[in-house]
């Protein structure tokens, strides 16, 4: 950049708030002052940067960004540094706490508390069988299809018995059923830990590939679910690009007939830095994807598919029945086209709707049975990694106050934390302790629970996020100095800091052991790692962990589930919940030998690395570069 042959430097970082701080930093810590010049894209193909290159913007548009993202990191920093490093001196324990990573802990513990507090109540209801068809009863004040006055059922029973059903009303409507919109970040991540069982973390992994390596998919950081006007015209190139494989049908369908653009995917007002993430015009080698990129891969395409594909449209029948002077109704589903769901495969048998018979109004019919139906009042799901991305999206409902404006500006921008950063919070919560997995449950540790009971109130709820993105939406649109919003933090971190100094509250260990740490002799912690049972020296400074036991990739031979390695040093074996035990040292023989015959498989991992090898890096970037004139 010092260079005497440069002339104007260009920001190729990511189009956001965050990837401005990263360029401009690198900027002033070198110290240059040449004209600046801003590259804004979506997606890193050769077509996409050339085209950039040929309307680059003037860097200048981009100072009040800039000094909105300083203001955010100075904030965070100045607030999460101080606020962590007095929970953490005052009581002798590693307590981090900040402004996101602490209201999402407490989202966690108020969904904890609702689920020990839930009573769970029994409800009935009847259905009415006849010939094949279910008729469900339903009130005929409040319309419900169960009651809790078990009673009231039971009597009904009697009253109905051997009563014929008389239809009263056939009711047909032709409805549309429309595709899902295209993935953000965020979406994407829920569909993956809920289909797959991948962590937010290995999902913006997968993406990070797919994007930069493969260049087969969108930047993947976005929290738009939909595309912009200008890039209409190059769904034909990318339809194209994906006609391949599974897809090359829906593809092929797609691009025989006009693409009709509509609001419901195309919207300029709702995207922001970046459009939802869609295929972009490259075609890709299937067999160049791993198994999980292939994963990832094959739900963008197909959400993408089915957006741009014609609606489902079915014919919905509504039965309203008499038994006695009581309301029974049925419905059943017609399809008509299948339109967007042939993409995932749609096969009419696999309906839930029940196919129901041809009747008229007037018609009678006799009852064969009649059945007490009842279940039980559930209480609300403990999170998962899918469903506390959604409440970090949406977490106006955990908000201390009713501030309808702070809610509206949480919603604006997108919750706690950013597409890009939230994974990683996620992640801390599980290294720090403060969350631990069961399964696919997320529960709250003792750890976590105390760091709540002593950590600020202001910290523990989202508001003070929103508090801070409408004032830094401020300063991005140039109504609000930097410098004042800065100043403003570190006179709130002085305070929070005197809260924590003044507060009688006390910290327990409570999963102390009889374990000496090897290092300094204090008792060592229990605690459950993301990936397996770990000790951990309870002082800070130590900071020494051992792994007891860990959930490894390696697969059971017998029933094939991941296996769990134990113990320490020679004595380590490996373990399944099956019964399956096999030393270490065994394992690791077993595996050479088998490594001694090379698979179809390494034989085309070690070609494609060759290839990658003989390609030129940032061919497009370079090329732009070389084309560029001031």
């Amino acid at each position: 950049m010092l260079r005497k042959d440069v002339s104007a430097i260009v920001i190729a970082t990511d189009a956001g708030r965050e990837g401005e701080l990263v360029a401009r930093w690198i900027i002033e810590k070198v110290g240059v002052k040449k004209p600046i010049k801003r590259l804004w894209i979506s997606s890193v193909t050769d077509k996409a940067i050339k085209e950039g290159f040929k309307s680059l913007k003037d860097g200048h548009l981009y100072d009040n960004l800039y000094a909105s993202a300083i203001a955010r990191s100075e904030a965070d920093w100045i607030v999460g540094m101080n606020a962590t490093r007095a929970l953490t001196t005052k009581h002798n324990a590693s307590l981090s706490c900040g402004r996101v990573q602490t209201p999402t802990l407490a989202m966690i513990a108020k969904r904890e508390d609702e689920i020990k507090q839930f009573k769970s109540k029994p409800f009935f209801g009847i259905s009415a069988i006849s010939h094949g068809l279910k008729l469900t009863w339903q009130d005929s004040k409040s319309k419900d299809v169960k009651t809790f006055d078990e009673d009231k059922v039971t009597a009904l029973l009697t009253t109905l018995n051997q009563q014929p059903a008389i239809i009263e009303k056939v009711t047909k409507v032709e409805k549309k059923e429309y595709a899902k919109g295209l993935y953000d970040l965020t979406e994407l991540q829920r569909d993956a830990n809920r289909l797959f069982g991948f962590s937010a973390k290995e999902t913006l992994s997968i993406m990070q590939k797919l994007y930069e390596q493969h260049k087969a998919l969108t930047y993947p950081r976005t929290d738009s679910r939909y595309i912009s006007s200008d890039i209409v015209e190059t769904l034909p190139d990318r339809l194209k690009a994906v006609a391949i494989g599974p897809y090359r049908g829906a593809a092929n369908g797609l691009l025989k007939s006009k693409i009709v653009a509509n609001k419901s995917f195309v919207d300029d007002k709702k995207v922001s830095d970046h459009h939802a993430i869609i295929p972009t015009e490259q075609t890709v080698l299937l067999t160049d994807l791993s198994d999980k990129e292939r994963k990832i891969f094959d739900l963008v395409v197909k959400r993408f598919l089915a957006v741009l594909s014609k609606p489902f449209v079915y014919e919905q029948t509504t039965l309203l029945a008499k038994i006695g002077s009581e309301n029974f109704t049925a419905k059943g589903k017609r399809v008509i086209s299948a339109g967007y769901k042939e993409v995932y495969g749609f096969d009419e048998d696999s309906d839930d709707d029940q196919v129901l018979p041809i009747v008229e109004e007037g018609m009678k019919l006799p009852i064969s049975r009649l059945i007490k139906t009842q279940g039980k009042t559930q209480p609300p799901a403990y999170f998962n990694e899918g469903t506390l991305l959604s409440a970090m999206e949406n977490p106006a409902r955990f908000m201390n106050s009713s501030d309808k404006e702070i809610a509206k500006t949480l919603s604006q921008t997108g919750g706690l934390g950013t597409v890009a950063t939230r994974a990683d919070i996620i992640e801390k919560l599980f290294n720090g302790f403060m969350i631990e997995k069961r399964g696919q449950e997320i529960h709250l540790t003792s750890k976590g629970r105390q760091l709540l009971e002593l950590a600020p109130a202001d910290l523990k709820s989202p508001e003070l996020t929103g508090q801070w993105e409408q004032k830094l939406s401020d300063i991005a649109n140039g109504k609000l100095k930097r410098q004042v919003f800065v100043g403003q933090m570190r006179e709130y971190a002085v305070a929070i800091v005197e809260e924590i100094k003044g507060s009688d509250a006390k910290y327990k260990h409570d999963n102390l052991t009889t374990t000496k740490c090897p290092e300094c002799g204090k008792p060592m912690l229990a605690v459950n790692g993301k990936r397996g049972k770990m000790l951990v020296c309870q002082d800070r400074e130590c900071g020494t962990r051992k792994t007891v036991s860990q959930v490894t990739n390696s697969r059971c031979p017998n029933c094939h589930k991941k296996l769990e390695l134990r113990g320490e040093g020679e004595g380590r074996i490996f373990a399944c919940t099956c019964g399956y035990r096999e030393k270490l040292s065994n394992f690791n023989k077993r595996r050479q030998e088998q490594k001694k015959q090379g698979s179809k498989r390494d034989v085309q991992k070690y070609l494609r690395e060759q290839e990658k090898q003989a390609e030129p890096l940032n061919s497009a970037f370079a090329d732009a570069f070389a084309n560029l004139k001031f």
